[in-house]
């Protein structure tokens, strides 16, 4: 398989077993093992952006 192939699989995988875990502490009436909403989408999007960033520094200097 390719590698796009494979990262969406990742990326599906990862969203059902999310929104089953979700739906299991809902039913047990626990809070959602996550910081609020919006600031939570930020930070992990703010990770995702660093991590991407620090790549194509590492890159740069690797020449």
């Amino acid at each position: 398989m390719t590698k796009v192939i494979m990262r969406m699989k990742d990326i599906i995988l990862s969203l059902l077993v999310g929104a089953l875990l979700g739906a299991v502490f809902k039913l047990l009436k626990l809070p959602a093992p996550a910081p609020p909403v919006l600031s939570g989408i930020v930070g992990i999007f703010g990770i995702f952006l660093g991590g991407i960033g620090m790549e194509y520094v590492l890159r740069y200097f690797a020449k």
